[in-house]
């Protein structure tokens, strides 16, 4: 009897701890397929790639950002790949040789929502519409400005550019000039130019420099319209009266007034607007917010003037745009987007998010995201040299309550660099070749209206 009890409780025992072994795999199949491991029970980590165009300045500020992030998101890595630094044209054709070739793309800044739009339009990107849902939130409420194809969302604005005049305070000054405010025109520019003219050869400080991009070739198209392009209607914006009024502008303030550089001498000498002005060559210059570290930094751009800011003169009123709406200015800025071939999406919209949202004293333009502390951004762009800045009308000219700026357009326009090209060539044909402004507009809007006709109302 006793031996039979002995034979029951060993075959009890060993039922037992089979049924323990087998419970115990299998918690472990479980728990092996709930969280891949890498072998010490942690989360498998996930390498993503973050695409601009950084120069050599930003990239620093642009890799501690990402550091930030990934100290914030454990198991998430991401490399920075600067694609053309510093020119963000040529980056968009190394972009799009990506994107033709099938690479993957995690995550991309881009230097506008038009840029999104194109791209998005061709299948590039992926829509947001659910990650937003997911997060409860309400695109309009976060960002200024939403770039969307055919009800989705495409584009989360990074940064919001203004763009503004900056002016050697000692010159105007010395010329017993006053920092302009809100409501002075191109015509009063012209005036201020003539009266910071010093000098001959050499040694000439010209009153302004007029880069060689198209924001320069008619500011009020520019910087008072929605879009830089089309009506709101969708035709062409080259039939608007600011061309043949700027063009014509820009011409007699080389040729008869000589207070701008000559176009010929820019484009032949490749020179940097930056320079131009740091440098004491010219006393006012058109640019964007992106150049207030600039004013500051002394180690890359040593001058000893102070530098002052004025909002973008308005139209006057022989010359008002066709769609104009009292002096509210364009404001653009650059989006962030998701690469259609990315196989970490989830990862891809934490970075988007955390890096147009994070209040970080690494960045360095101003937030596209409505809740930004911008004030608190201005100041550190301004950094430590202080007095190199009127900070009075550096203020004024951003957030005055004089300055409104402009709702986005409702146009969807595709075609950008094409119509960008026929800017710069209408202008050419006007200030090389002397061709007359009329027939030199005529060709612009017919040049344009084809492309539309082609591209945008299909």
């Amino acid at each position: 009897m006793a031996s039979k009890r002995k034979r029951y409780f060993l075959i009890s025992t060993c039922i037992l701890l089979a049924f323990m072994m087998f419970t115990t795999a299998c918690g472990n199949k479980a728990a092996d397929e709930s969280a891949p491991s890498t072998g010490a029970g942690t989360k498998e980590e996930v390498t993503i790639k973050y695409y601009n165009w950084d120069n050599e300045a930003q990239e620093g500020a642009t890799d501690a950002m990402l550091r930030e992030f990934e100290a914030a998101n454990p198991g998430i890595k991401v490399e920075h790949v600067v694609l053309v630094p510093g020119n963000s044209l040529e980056m968009l054709k190394k972009l799009d040789f990506l994107i033709s070739s099938g690479d993957e793309v995690d995550v991309v800044q881009l230097p506008s929502s038009s840029a999104v739009i194109e791209r998005a339009a061709r299948g590039a990107f992926t829509p947001l519409n659910e990650f937003y849902d997911k997060e409860g939130l309400k695109a309009e409420e976060e960002y200024y400005a939403n770039p969307q194809v055919d009800g989705k969302y495409y584009g989360m604005q990074y940064t919001a550019g203004y763009t503004y005049v900056l002016l050697n305070k000692d010159a105007l000054d010395e010329a017993g000039l006053s920092v302009p405010k809100f409501g002075w025109t191109w015509d009063d520019y012209r005036e201020y130019a003539k009266k910071l003219t010093k000098g001959e050869g050499v040694d000439k400080r010209y009153g302004t420099y007029f880069h060689t991009w198209e924001l320069y070739m008619n500011g009020p198209a520019q910087t008072v319209m929605k879009d830089p392009f089309r009506y709101e209607d969708g035709s062409t914006i080259f039939a608007d009266p600011t061309y043949p009024y700027f063009f014509q502008l820009r011409k007699d303030m080389e040729s008869v007034d000589k207070s701008a550089k000559p176009y010929a001498d820019v484009l032949a000498s490749k020179l940097n607007y930056r320079s131009e002005f740091f440098n004491g060559d010219a006393a006012m210059v058109m640019s964007g917010s992106f150049t207030i570290p600039d004013a500051g930094n002394l180690e890359q751009y040593p001058h000893d003037f102070v530098t002052a800011f004025a909002p973008v003169p308005l139209p006057p009123q022989n010359a008002l745009p066709k769609e104009y709406e009292d002096g509210k200015y364009f404001v653009g800025g650059g989006h962030l987007a998701m690469g259609s071939t990315s196989k970490h999406k989830e990862e891809a919209y934490k970075l988007m998010r955390f890096m147009s949202t994070a209040d970080s004293t690494n960045r360095q333009e101003f937030s596209g995201w409505k809740k930004a502390d911008q004030t608190a951004l201005l100041e550190r762009l301004i950094g430590e040299n202080t007095d190199k800045y009127d900070v009075e009308s550096l203020k004024y000219t951003l957030f005055g309550d004089d300055i409104q700026y402009l709702d986005a357009s409702k146009v969807i326009t595709l075609s950008t660099s094409d119509l960008t090209k026929i800017i710069g060539d209408g202008f050419s044909k006007f200030m090389l070749s002397n061709e007359p402004i009329d027939k030199v507009q005529a060709w612009m809007v017919d040049e344009a209206t084809k492309i539309i006709n082609e591209k945008e109302n299909k």
